[in-house]
């Protein structure tokens, strides 16, 4: 079987899976990228191999390292389930620590100042979106009119995998509703893909276009993390935040209980020396 025969053999299991678009396509480029860099097919790849173009890229983060990882670790056990392959070269690779992620949210006058600047309607509405309800850049992409149901206080989100969760509607973004189209995308592509919404990477880039013309530092899914903090901060609990951050464990939540200057700053403001040496 020929490389891209086996890769697009992997490609199709995924759309059977039914796993999330985003997913399937990162895992296919790095693939590609390591049968590219390596000269050889992934699918007789030797643990020297793996480990030779690991070493050829010492700009990767650590995180970067875990996830290109894993994507390799998956495919090898797909090729040893579809009989393709006997062994699995990532046994003798050896496992690679999971680095230890830490929420980034937008500051809080840095948010305001955002919000202050002027940009085009439609990228306030995806800021709006990602602020006050926590949505990740492929879930703007997609937001339809009829995932707003006013009257109950509730919008839908269709998140990873093709899960659906309806959270609460924020005020703000009631208000918001008003001006965009009641059906439809919310986004639509003008160009480039006529009658579908918009790219995730397109949110993401109009959305940091707009941290840079307001000269703080931020993204799209800093935002998301100030909604999951400042849920935390404000006193919500870890498993209510967990639903509407759309979390399936309550690991990931519990990453942004941790890590609240302010907490930090009041438990360290409560000491008290003078009860320490009476």
């Amino acid at each position: 079987m020929s490389t891209n025969a086996t890769i697009d053999q992997w490609e199709l299991w995924h759309h059977g899976v039914r796993l999330a678009d985003t997913t399937r396509s990162e895992r296919i480029r790095v693939l590609r990228q390591f049968a590219t860099e390596a000269g050889i097919d992934p699918t007789y790849a030797q643990p020297l191999d793996i480990v030779r173009w690991y070493s050829s890229h010492p700009e990767w983060t650590k995180s970067t390292h875990y996830t290109y990882h894993s994507y390799l670790v998956t495919f090898f056990k797909w090729l040893q389930l579809q009989d393709i392959r006997a062994d699995d070269p990532m046994i003798k690779v050896g496992k690679i620590k999971q680095p230890k992620r830490k929420p980034r949210p937008v500051a809080d006058q840095h948010l305001i100042q955002l919000l202050r600047t002027n940009m085009h309607h439609r990228t306030r509405v995806m800021i709006l979106l990602a602020a006050l309800a926590g949505l990740r850049c492929i879930e703007i992409a997609a937001f339809r009119g009829e995932h707003v149901d006013v009257p109950r206080g509730r919008m839908l989100v269709q998140g990873k995998g093709g899960s659906e969760e309806w959270v609460p509607l924020h005020p703000v973004l009631v208000a918001t509703a008003e001006g965009m189209p009641a059906r439809g995308w919310w986004f639509p592509s003008n160009r480039t893909r006529p009658g579908q919404h918009v790219t995730r990477k397109s949110v993401s880039q109009s959305v940091g276009d707009a941290f840079r013309r307001a000269d703080i530092p931020g993204s799209a899914h800093r935002l998301r993390h100030w909604y999951g903090t400042t849920l935390l901060e404000d006193g919500a609990d870890v498993r209510v935040v967990q639903e509407l951050m759309r979390h399936s464990s309550l690991t990931s939540t519990q990453m942004y209980t941790g890590v609240t200057d302010l907490r930090m700053r009041a438990a360290v403001e409560k000491l008290d020396l003078y009860r320490a040496i009476a």
